[in-house]
């Protein structure tokens, strides 16, 4: 190998110091900068992460497997892009630099005239249509007559610019019911799939379930770790990537944090465990999503329920489940929570085709009574599968519901204790 080219092993090469330029004939005066001794320069000091230094993976304890390439798939979002919306997270973790007011700077000039601002001298343009009968015209012309958006597109437009609202911090969602099979935590994993498929930042799931959760089986999974392995692990820890080995990753960008398989083992789960696991994510995930079990008397409730920002109370369309999810909210209001319950969101999931004899009308506003929102998710056979879950095979009207879903968690967003401005 040629010594003089770079192997992509050690630091990039520095370019040779370009020399002045004399025009012919012109006088050459002795350079300032040549003369004197000149400075020796100090050796670099290594940071950790610098390219210089040892990094890499830590070595892992115990058996699981994890994946190469450690970010996952490559997203495609089902959703059309929103223009103006962010480019990216805030790093988290850090506080935000807050900088001081300049001292001696020039003073402002006057504003801008009115009269040469882009509204003013831009002419408006139409935006393409992305669904229905406008977009077959605007397709079968060659994308010469675009009648613009119609109504679906421009809610569906509005909706993602709500998603996609600034988050300062972590903030935690907390997935509850009572009464199994109502499609918790398939509500888990498609809330968590819309975000990180529309957001720029990492949004991460956590199954809290001590009886054998599933949460994990809803993305392909890409190592056996679990949130025991991760707590065993913690100190560890420094870097996202550190935590990306313990987790899986779908193609809309969404991680899980797996919990164990064993009922013996989960059951153990404690309070102190889920505080532990939270206070660890919060550092390197903006969106933390978890999914709890039926047990409100289990102990890693307790954690769940004072560390969460917002509560999502997933019912089912049927009548023994919409009083499940009454008495969860019962329970929450008797124990203190009543905040907590007043900021919820209600979720009507129809886990089955046909809504039966229940007016569903009247459950809805029976929840929106006690609760911030309500949402209904339809009957998708997608989800009914209870396989892997991809969101552009879901129906349209149900990735409008968990768009609708994700926009009111959303706008709790600026609200949330200690976020107020």
């Amino acid at each position: 190998m040629d010594p003089s080219q770079p192997d992509g092993s050690g630091p990039y090469p520095v370019a040779d110091t370009p020399q002045p330029y004399y025009p012919s004939g012109a006088p050459v005066y002795p350079d300032p900068s040549q003369s004197g001794p000149q400075p020796q320069q100090q050796p670099q000091q290594q940071w950790p992460g610098h390219p210089g230094a040892q990094s890499g993976p830590y070595e892992v304890s115990g058996p699981h497997p994890v994946s190469q390439g450690g970010s996952g798939p490559v997203p495609v979002s089902p959703y059309a892009p929103v223009a103006g919306g962010p480019s990216g997270p805030f790093p988290t973790g850090q506080p935000y630099p807050q900088q001081g007011p300049v001292q001696g700077g020039p003073q402002q000039g006057p504003p801008p005239n009115p009269d040469l601002s882009s509204a003013q001298l831009l002419r408006p343009t139409k935006r393409p249509p992305q669904s229905g009968w406008r977009k077959a015209v605007y397709l079968a012309s060659g994308k010469t007559i675009n009648l613009g958006e119609g109504p679906t597109d421009r809610r569906r437009r509005e909706l993602i610019t709500r998603v996609n609202q600034p988050l300062q911090g972590c903030y935690k969602i907390a997935m509850l019911s009572l009464k199994g099979g109502v499609g918790k935590t398939t509500a888990t994993a498609t809330l968590g799939a819309t975000f990180a498929s529309l957001r720029g930042d990492r949004i991460i799931a956590v199954d809290a379930n001590p009886d054998r959760g599933t949460l994990s089986q809803k993305i392909p999974l890409e190592t056996t770790a679990t949130v025991r392995h991760l707590l065993r692990d913690a100190h560890r820890i420094r870097r996202y990537s550190d935590v990306r080995s313990y987790t899986s990753q779908g193609p809309s960008r969404l991680e899980i944090l797996a919990s164990e398989q064993d009922p013996a083992v989960s059951e153990a789960f404690s309070e102190d465990d889920y505080r532990r696991t939270v206070t660890l994510l919060e550092h390197f995930y903006n969106v933390v999503l978890t999914d709890c079990g039926t047990g409100l008397m289990h102990s890693a409730m307790k954690g769940v329920l004072d560390v969460a920002d917002s509560l999502v109370i997933v019912s089912s369309s049927s009548l023994d489940g919409a009083r499940s999810a009454s008495a969860t909210l019962d329970w929450l209001d008797a124990h203190g929570y009543g905040e907590l319950v007043a900021r919820s969101v209600a979720v009507i999931n129809s886990v089955r085709p046909g809504s039966g004899k229940v007016d569903v009308d009247k459950l809805g506003a029976h929840f929106a009574a006690r609760c911030r929102a309500v949402a209904r998710i339809p009957f998708d056979p997608h989800l009914e599968e209870g396989a892997e879950v991809e969101l552009d095979q879901l129906a349209a009207p149900t990735r409008m519901a968990l768009l609708e879903l994700a926009a009111v968690v959303a706008d709790d967003f600026p609200h949330a204790p200690g976020r107020q401005a």
